[in-house]
């Protein structure tokens, strides 16, 4: 028998981190000891009071059941809760809450649940990988927002046709940004909510990195935004601000009849999260922010380590002021993709081409601050020793 694939895959390009997989497999199978900065995957253990909850609940067959698609009152009051202390933003979390099992589905249902096939979905470049398959599903179209460094890797909003802002549906934003690390300012969350009202155009804000932030900087919240729940939603997660990736506890806030219509679709297609992890993500949520704090200063001392140390290589780095990412131009006329091969061959260091983020990566590379200290000296150690020095 042979099996035909639909012709919708044919616009999924190969997943970014399966292909920097296979590169590191590759290079372990030689013998080569890989120092991975190329997945963004939290390398601190979830905390010892988050899994106490979880070995509880567990245990109390209340709780062995299919769940409900929208979460647990108990965590979606608890998101609510989290939301008022971090940001002052009032979520009622009855109808302005939904769970999800990860945030990624989420931001990749989102354009079924508003989207019809010809519909317009803009989206920044470059981006996180899981946005674009969503919108190829839904049947709609892409239209792409350019992110420049001399704008601060923000898109610019007066540079959207006026046909293309006519058809488009929803808009897709993340903030500090998946790979640039960009933080949003007030004015310009307080231009996006004008530009939605104006052209009727619903706003997906994802903003999982919004608890890793350096220097004084404090990420803002879409929904701080006055009129920002009437445009769209925040998505957030358990896994960066809790180390807790592998759970998959996520959730969307904000506008009541765009997460309708996202439950919907869920409900449709999959249930909610096991209720022992809602309940443990609950008390995460509750709790004290003493453990977020900590690991943003982690990385703070991470960046700082890595960034002084290819400073010193002659790299000039653009030093990030948020996420765990550091996103700076490749050191030299190389391009990205052939750059991360030569990088991992000579030096045995892993990150991630600018490229696997779209068009516009090209010329930048992403590296993830997800090893310890004296392995990100060790990264640098490599790199100078295998003559990529610029100075």
């Amino acid at each position: 028998m042979k099996i035909e694939t639909a012709d919708r895959l044919r616009h999924f390009p190969v997943y970014l981190f399966d292909d920097l997989d296979n590169q590191k497999a590759a290079a372990q199978a030689k013998g080569i000891d890989v120092i991975d900065l190329g997945v963004g995957d939290p390398d601190r253990p979830t905390p010892d009071y988050i899994i106490d909850v979880l070995c509880e609940k567990a245990r109390d067959d209340r709780h062995h059941h299919y769940p409900s698609y929208k979460g647990l009152p108990e965590y979606r009051k608890a998101v609510a809760h989290w939301y008022k202390q971090r940001f002052g933003v009032d979520l009622d979390p009855n109808s302005e809450v939904l769970g999800l099992i990860g945030s990624k589905i989420g931001v990749a249902l989102l354009p079924m649940a508003l989207c019809n096939p010809g519909d317009i979905v803009l989206i920044p470049n470059p981006c996180y990988t899981a946005y674009r398959p969503g919108i190829t599903m839904a049947g709609a179209e892409i239209a792409e927002l350019p992110l420049l460094e001399k704008n601060g890797f923000l898109p610019d909003l007066s540079a959207i046709p006026s046909d293309v802002a006519r058809k488009a549906k929803l808009m897709l934003l993340n903030h500090p940004g998946n790979p640039t690390a960009a933080l949003a300012t007030p004015k310009f969350f307080s231009d996006v909510v004008k530009f939605a009202n104006d052209h009727n155009i619903a706003i997906s804000h994802d903003a999982p990195y919004s608890e890793a932030t350096f220097d004084g900087e404090v990420a803002l919240s879409f929904l701080e935004t006055p009129g920002a729940k009437d445009v769209g939603v925040e998505f957030h997660s358990c896994s960066k601000v809790f180390n807790m990736p592998g759970w998959r506890c996520a959730y969307a806030s904000g506008n009541g009849e765009i997460l309708a219509a996202l439950g919907k679709v869920r409900s449709n297609i999959d249930m909610g999260q096991f209720e022992p992890v809602q309940l443990a993500a609950a008390a995460a949520l509750n709790g004290p922010m003493d453990h977020p704090r900590k690991m943003a200063k982690m990385y703070q001392e991470r960046r700082d380590a890595l960034c002084a140390g290819l400073d010193e290589l002659g790299w000039k780095v653009i030093w990030p002021k948020a996420t765990f990412f550091v996103w700076t131009r490749v050191p030299t006329d190389m391009k990205s993709g052939d750059f991360v091969k030569e990088l991992l061959a000579k030096a045995g260091v892993l990150i991630s081409p600018g490229t696997g983020f779209g068009a516009l990566g090209e010329g930048y590379i992403r590296i993830a601050l997800t090893v310890e200290v004296d392995r990100l000296k060790e990264a640098v150690k490599r790199i100078r020793d295998a003559g990529f020095v610029y100075s």
